[in-house]
C-alpha cells in the first residue's frame, strides 16, 4: 500500500510538471539587441551626493591575519591604485559635512576611506600611503585598547594581544594634525558582545539589552542608556584630549548600529555614524552610513568587483520560516529543531530569512501569544532573539521580522475592525468570521497596543528588517466600528457606510483613505522600530495578488501596488496561484502576468521579492507542493525578469520543500552554476 501512494504521488508530480512544462513551452523571451537592454546599475551614472565607504582593518606586510581582517601592504596599494585609476576620488569628512549643508558637492565617484580599531599598522604601513596620495581617511580606534599602558597586554575579547599591535595616543594625535586623518569613535570599552538572552548568545554590546541570568531579566532602558553614554562621554574625551578637537563620525563596532545609542551620540555632538550595511551613503542620512567590509584579503579583482557591487541594489533570496515549527516545550528540542533549520538555511545559500516572531499554533492568523518579552501579551517563550542571532552569525543570512499589523488578540475594550453587512443594514456592524480578526488601526488603544508590541520587539531582538504580514486589509464594507466612522467623518467623508458606497466618486476616495491610513500605520510602526533598533532597518509588507493583477480591486483589499512600491523597501507579492484557485496548468502563465503587470513601473523589480507557496492550503489535507514544481515557478519568475523571490512555508523537519529540488533554483549561489 506504502509503495502504491508513493508510486502515485510519482506519477502524479510528473504529471503536473508535464503541464506546466506545456504551459511554458512555448513562453520564449524575445530577442532584445544589447544596445536597447536595460542599463546595469554598476554602469549608470554616479548618483549625486552619493559615497562609497571602504571598511579597513589591520595592515600586515606578509601572512595577513583574518582574525584582524588584515589586508596585505601590496594589496592595499593595487586597490588605491585602482580606485584611482577607476575614477574614484576619496573624501574627507568635511566635504561630505559641507555637502550636506548645501555647499560645493561631492566629486562624481566619491570614496570615504576608514580604518577600525587602531591597529599600529596605520601608522607604520597606512599613513605613508595616504600621505603619498594626499587621500583624507578615517580612523577609529577602540579606547580602551589605545589608552592600555605601554608594556602591559591588551586585553582583545577574550584574547590577549601584545601591546605593540595597536597605536597610542600620540601617535594618534599626530596624524590627526597632519589634517588627513579624522579621528573617529569606536567607543571606548563596548567593543564585545554580551549576554543578550537566557540561551546564551553574545552579540554586540551598543546594540543589545544585557540579560541577566541570575535574575532571568533583562537590562532596563535607563541602565541601557546610561551604559552607552558614559562610554560615549570616556572616548570622546579621550580623543579630545589626544587631538584637540571632539570627534564628529562614531563606528559601530560590527557596525551593529542602535536607534538608541543614535539619540545618545547625537545628543553628544556627533554628525555621522558609521554600520557595515550594504550599499552607498547619501549626505542625508549621515547616522546611517554603509560600507564595503574589506576581508580575507581580496586580489583586486575580488575588490574591484566587491566595491562595483556595492553600487547596486542586490536581489533577494527569500525563505519564509514559522518559529512554530522550531518551538516545543521541551528545551532540548528546541535547540535540535534549531540546528536542522539552521544546517539548511546555510546549506541552500540564501540571502534572507523572513522570520515569524510570534505565535500562530492554532493557523487561525490571531496573536494571542510572541516569542519575546513585551508589555501586552503572553511570550510562549523567549525564542524570536536566539534563532534570528543563530541564522545571521550561523548561516549569514539577513533576518526579517514577520509581524502582523492588526491581527492581535485584546480585551473587549479595544475596537475591532467591523463589518456593515448590506443584507442586515439594519443591524450593528459585526466582525466578519471571513477574514481576519483585527483590531481597528483607527482606536487609538489598538495603536497604542501594537506599537508597544513593536517598540518591544525591537528592544529584546537582533533583526535586519521588518516584515509587515497580509492581515493590514480592509474589505468595501470595512471598517465600519465607530472609531474609523469618526476618522472618515474627521477627514470629511461622510460617516456610514452606506453613504460612502453609494457615489462612485466618495467610494475611490473612501478607498484611497483606508489604504493611505493603513499605509501610515505602518510607517508608525517603522518609525517605533527604527528609533529603538537603528535606522538601517528595511522594510517589507505582503500585497495580495489581486491588488497587482486588477487595481480596482484595492477597493476590496485597501491594498495599492504604487503605494507599496513607493512606501516599503521591499514590496512582497503573495504569488500564490493555489491560493487565488488557479488551476496548476495555468499556473504558470498566471505568474508571468503578475511579474510582467509590476516590472511595467520602473524601478519595480528591484524593490519587489514574489513569495510562492509551498503548501496548497485550498485542500485541506494535501500534501506538500512538489519541489520540482515550486522549482519551475521560480524558473517561470526569472524568464520574466524577477530578480528577488522566495517562498512560504518551509518545512525544515521534514525536508519540504525537497532540498535538492529548490536548492539549485533558489540560491544565487546555486543558480545557474555552484559558485564557491
Amino acid at each position: 500500500m506504502l509503495f502504491r501512494l508513493m508510486r502515485f504521488r510519482a506519477l502524479f508530480a510528473t504529471g503536473c510538471i508535464a503541464l506546466l512544462l506545456c504551459a511554458c513551452a512555448k513562453d520564449i523571451p524575445a530577442f532584445v539587441p544589447p544596445d536597447q537592454r536595460p542599463q546595469p546599475a554598476v554602469d549608470q551614472a554616479w548618483r549625486e551626493s552619493h559615497v562609497l565607504t571602504i571598511a579597513y582593518h589591520d595592515v600586515a606586510d606578509r601572512d595577513p591575519d583574518q582574525t584582524y581582517l588584515a589586508v596585505r601592504t601590496d594589496k592595499l596599494i593595487e586597490q588605491l591604485a585602482w580606485l584611482r585609476h577607476s575614477g574614484y576620488e576619496a573624501v574627507s569628512v568635511d566635504q561630505i559635512l559641507e555637502a550636506k549643508n548645501g555647499g560645493k558637492p561631492l566629486p562624481p565617484k566619491a570614496v570615504l576611506l576608514t580604518f577600525d580599531d587602531g591597529y599600529s599598522s596605520f601608522y607604520t604601513r597606512v599613513y605613508p600611503i595616504l600621505k603619498a596620495y594626499r587621500w583624507p581617511a578615517i580612523l577609529a580606534p577602540v579606547g580602551a585598547w589605545v589608552s592600555t599602558p605601554l608594556g602591559e597586554p591588551v586585553k582583545y575579547g577574550d584574547a590577549i594581544e601584545p601591546r605593540a599591535h595597536f597605536l597610542n595616543w600620540d601617535e594618534i594625535g599626530e596624524m590627526s594634525r597632519s589634517g588627513l586623518v579624522e579621528i573617529a569613535s569606536h567607543t571606548y570599552d563596548q567593543h564585545k558582545g554580551i549576554l543578550a538572552n537566557p540561551q546564551g548568545n553574545s552579540e554586540p554590546a551598543e546594540a543589545t539589552r544585557r540579560f541577566d541570568p541570575k535574575t532571568g531579566t533583562y537590562e532596563s532602558e535607563a541602565a541601557f542608556d546610561a551604559r552607552i553614554r558614559n562610554d560615549a562621554q570616556l572616548i570622546s574625551a579621550k580623543i579630545a584630549a589626544a587631538t584637540g578637537k571632539p570627534p564628529r563620525v562614531w563606528v559601530w563596532p560590527y557596525g551593529a548600529a542602535s536607534g538608541s545609542a543614535i539619540r545618545i551620540i547625537s545628543e553628544d555632538g556627533y554628525s555621522m555614524a558609521l554600520t557595515l550595511e550594504d550599499g552607498l551613503g547619501t549626505v542625508d542620512q549621515l547616522m546611517s552610513f554603509p560600507r564595503v567590509l574589506v576581508s580575507d584579503d581580496p586580489a583586486v579583482s575580488g575588490y574591484a568587483n566587491a566595491v562595483r557591487s556595492a553600487e547596486a541594489k542586490s536581489p533577494i533570496q527569500v525563505v519564509h520560516v514559522d518559529l512554530d515549527y522550531v518551538y516545543d516545550p521541551d528545551p532540548v528540542q528546541v535547540e535540535r529543531n534549531l540546528g536542522v533549520l539552521v544546517e539548511r538555511i546555510a546549506t541552500m545559500k540564501v540571502s534572507t530569512v523572513f522570520l515569524q516572531a510570534f505565535a500562530d499554533p492554532e493557523g487561525d492568523g490571531l496573536v494571542r501569544d510572541v516569542y519575546f518579552p513585551n508589555r501586552w501579551l503572553p511570550m510562549r517563550a523567549d525564542l524570536f532573539n536566539r534563532v534570528a542571532w543563530q541564522l545571521k552569525s550561523r548561516a549569514g543570512v539577513r533576518v526579517y521580522a514577520w509581524m502582523p499589523v492588526l491581527s492581535y488578540e485584546a480585551d473587549a475594550s479595544v475596537d475591532r475592525v467591523k463589518r456593515w453587512d448590506p443584507q442586515q443594514s439594519n443591524q450593528a456592524a459585526t466582525v466578519d468570521p471571513r477574514q481576519y480578526r483585527r483590531l481597528s488601526p483607527f482606536d487609538p488603544k489598538a495603536r497604542d497596543l501594537i506599537v508597544g508590541l513593536y517598540e518591544d520587539l525591537a528592544r529584546y531582538g537582533t533583526f535586519d528588517g521588518i516584515l509587515y504580514h497580509d492581515d493590514a486589509l480592509l474589505s468595501d464594507f470595512e471598517d465600519a466600528g465607530p472609531h474609523a466612522l469618526a476618522a472618515y467623518r474627521a477627514a470629511g467623508l461622510p460617516g456610514t457606510i452606506p453613504e460612502l458606497r453609494a457615489n462612485p466618486d466618495v467610494m475611490q476616495a473612501w478607498t484611497r483613505f483606508k489604504s493611505q491610513y493603513l499605509i501610515d500605520f505602518t510607517k508608525l510602526l517603522t518609525q517605533h522600530v527604527r528609533a529603538i533598533s537603528g535606522p538601517q532597518i528595511k522594510t517589507a509588507r505582503n500585497i495580495f495578488a489581486e491588488p497587482v493583477l486588477n487595481p480596482a480591486s484595492e477597493a476590496w483589499f485597501a491594498q495599492n501596488l504604487d503605494d507599496f512600491l513607493s512606501t516599503y523597501d521591499w514590496t512582497a507579492p503573495m504569488a500564490m496561484p493555489l491560493m487565488e484557485n488557479v488551476p496548476l496548468a495555468q499556473s504558470l502563465p498566471w505568474l508571468g502576468k503578475l511579474v510582467d503587470t509590476v516590472a511595467q513601473r520602473s524601478g519595480a523589480m528591484d524593490k519587489t521579492v514574489f513569495e510562492l507557496q509551498s503548501r496548497d492550503w485550498s485542500k485541506p489535507g494535501a500534501p506538500p507542493i512538489d519541489g520540482a514544481i515550486l522549482t519551475k515557478w521560480i524558473e517561470k519568475l526569472r524568464l520574466h525578469g524577477a530578480r528577488s523571490f522566495g517562498y512560504y512555508p518551509d518545512d525544515f523537519s521534514n525536508n519540504q520543500p525537497e532540498l535538492d529540488a529548490i536548492r539549485p533554483a533558489i540560491s544565487g549561489s546555486w543558480y545557474p552554476y555552484k559558485n564557491d
